[in-house]
């Protein structure tokens, strides 16, 4: 990037022409305070999200379905905000200000959350354990500080991983060489966060109060913010470069006027600014690209385009913005084969779940019982123990063997994870193959949890883990890079779309499923005793598509065409 496109928070240059402020800003020297309000803000998300659902059912009184149902709604529009955050973030306020807005509304989100758990008067009644009777107002006040908390983590997910990567500058060869190790510790810093919540958070909103459990994340992200802010004076900022969705219209319209005219063989002849920058604020110049030519209209120049002097955006359109267009439509088919991914990801807070609820959740011969969902950390685990081995060990030996700087291209490493996943699936469908076979064996059927310890599922976590060390942080890195310049935080946004879609996918899935196998009163694959059921068949089914969704891939990567930024160094 550019080096006049870095501005201060102020909006002055920061480092212009001036070796000796730019080595004061950037790089490593700004991603410690980026990684570690990552971490915290992880820490408090998943603090209190991860055992939300059991506070609508015994807290707020809400029935199993509604109570799911309301965990989902919530969930997701947490991938959905993104876009509000992308949008705001790329084209007027840009990345930094984005961030400090929305972790004000976050964090008075969390604190609100935290107090309707707490204060007499807005805490549901409860006159024993499991026996509650919120009125209408307390059930509204932790609703609005809920989608609060979505709110305010929508606007600044798709902001964090790419303003830690604005802190490397494509044009210095040096800086750009530590960009991709920035999103493999960034990764880990979201685990760190999530293990941190998964054991110790749960642990104390089961067995302390909820209002230590949602009070903790509360402060861990107030934490987060004043990390954030701690980093102010080192960060390279990023111009917001005005309406993307405007821009992206206008190449459209522009084509569409000139459906008629021809585009030159020497592409050289499209129209494009004389100047060394381009004409997008924040954004370099792109070179022209052969795929998707019919857009390519928009950058013919005809008599009529100058005839007020002024050029008039609605009918020529610089190459730059039309490569914008041609990027994004690019990225869709590589987004589209993270949905299936994310179906496969998700069966971590449900199916599994359901699946080791009937196993045995003791540990040894001792008393002590581990919650179904918390074999979840071993997701988190093997995560914690992928990321230093690929960014230590497989980079070094890959980058021998193909020469690239990363070691593998980024699709490579995203194909490499989608792979992984399938065996994730297999695993699981095994497991439950081997525990229905012991149950007729045995006559289990009717056996709340049969001899056979939940630890035989922590395989299929683990596989989960590293998968999601391929294939999510290759998107993150991914969509970073092949974003337009100045449309990086709504391609950060689009990529999170997937996790929504996927999450809606499997819900779809399982109901289609539901209503075909239980017809004719059959108990289906999935009833509400897995004993009499076939979820190993649900398994193979999504075993399926994420073979069937690997090919897929591999042809779109082979067609793709990555972007090429006027004095990239590659």
């Amino acid at each position: 990037m550019a080096e006049s496109d870095f501005y201060s928070k102020d909006g002055t240059v920061d480092y212009q022409g001036n070796p000796a402020n730019r080595k004061r800003t950037g790089t490593w020297k700004a991603c410690p305070f980026i990684i570690g309000n990552e971490c915290c803000e992880r820490l408090a998300y998943y603090g209190m999200s991860s055992n939300l659902v059991r506070y609508f059912k015994h807290r707020l009184n809400q029935h199993s379905s509604v109570a799911t149902r309301n965990n989902q709604n919530w969930s997701g529009t947490c991938y959905i905000t993104p876009l509000i955050g992308a949008f705001l973030a790329d084209a007027y306020l840009g990345r930094y200000w984005t961030i400090a807005l929305f972790s004000i509304v976050y964090v008075f989100g969390m604190t609100l959350l935290a107090l309707s758990a707490t204060v007499h008067g807005i805490r549901p009644r409860c006159y024993a354990e499991d026996n509650c009777d919120p009125t209408v107002t307390q059930s509204a006040v932790f609703f609005v500080a809920l989608y609060m908390v979505a709110l305010g983590t929508g606007g600044i997910k798709p902001c964090v991983s790419s303003y830690g990567a604005d802190q490397f500058d494509d044009t210095d060869e040096a800086e750009k060489k530590h960009k991709s190790s920035f999103f493999n510790w960034f990764y880990f810093s979201i685990n760190i966060g999530a293990l941190i919540a998964s054991s110790v958070l749960v642990w104390v909103q089961d067995n302390v109060s909820w209002g230590w459990g949602f009070g903790i994340p509360a402060i861990a992200m107030a934490i987060a913010v004043a990390f954030f802010f701690s980093g102010t004076r080192l960060y390279r900022n990023q111009k917001p470069g005005g309406s993307p969705l405007m821009r992206l219209c206008q190449v459209v319209v522009a084509s569409f006027r000139k459906l008629r005219v021809s585009i030159p063989a020497d592409k050289s002849l499209l129209y494009e600014t004389a100047d060394a920058e381009s004409n997008i604020r924040g954004s370099r110049k792109v070179e022209h690209t052969q795929d998707l030519s019919f857009f390519d209209k928009a950058a013919v120049e005809t008599e009529s385009d100058h005839k007020k002097g002024t050029v008039n955006p609605w009918r020529l359109c610089t190459v730059t913005q039309v490569e914008e267009l041609k990027a994004i439509i690019r990225l869709l088919p590589i987004w589209a084969t993270g949905i299936i991914f994310a179906a496969v990801y998700s069966q971590m807070s449900n199916l599994y779940v359901l699946q080791g609820e009937r196993m045995n959740t003791h540990v040894g011969n001792s008393t002590f019982k581990i919650p179904p969902a918390s074999l979840s950390i071993f997701d988190t685990l093997s995560v914690i123990f992928w990321v230093p081995m690929y960014d230590r060990i497989i980079v070094p030996v890959t980058r021998k063997c193909t020469g690239h700087k990363n070691g593998l291209t980024q699709l490579q490493r995203m194909g490499i994870g989608l792979f992984i996943s399938i065996f994730a699936m297999v695993v699981a469908a095994i497991l439950e193959l081997e525990r229905l076979r012991q149950v007729r064996r045995h006559n289990y059927y009717e056996v709340k949890e049969m001899p056979m310890t939940i630890f035989w599922q922590v395989p299929q976590y683990f596989l989960i883990g590293c998968a999601e060390v391929f294939t999510l942080i290759g998107q993150l890195e991914f969509f970073y890079e092949q974003a337009p310049d100045a449309m990086r935080s709504f391609c950060s946004a689009l990529q999170l779309t997937t996790i929504a879609l996927g999450n809606y996918l499997s819900s779809l899935l399982v109901t289609i499923v539901t209503s075909i196998t239980s017809r004719n009163g059959k108990l289906g694959w999935i009833p509400d005793n897995l004993n009499y059921g076939h979820i190993h068949y649900f398994f193979w089914l999504l075993a399926v598509l994420s073979v069937l969704n690997l090919g897929a891939f591999l042809l779109i990567a082979k067609w793709y065409t990555y972007k090429k930024s006027v004095g990239t160094l590659r």
